[in-house]
């Protein structure tokens, strides 16, 4: 029952990489649409960051459940 515990711990952990992989592809569209847009840079900015505070949230959520997870182990 610890090596369960244990896999899933590892796969909650697991989250930071699609987290990771979305703010890169936001901040990617970001700089493309700033760079065709620059007068709209300051309203890009600002939906950039908060898409990137959303997406991060979920990778602590992940370590969060990882953590509690790890602490029933």
């Amino acid at each position: 029952m610890e090596m369960l515990g244990l896999i899933g711990a590892g796969i909650a952990v697991l989250t930071g990489f699609g987290a990771g992989i979305g703010i890169g592809i936001a901040t990617g569209k970001a700089a493309e649409a700033i760079s065709r847009q620059p007068e709209a840079s300051g309203k890009i900015q600002a939906i950039l960051l908060l898409g990137a505070a959303l997406a991060e949230a979920t990778a602590i959520y992940g370590l969060v459940i990882a953590i509690m997870i790890m602490g029933n182990v």
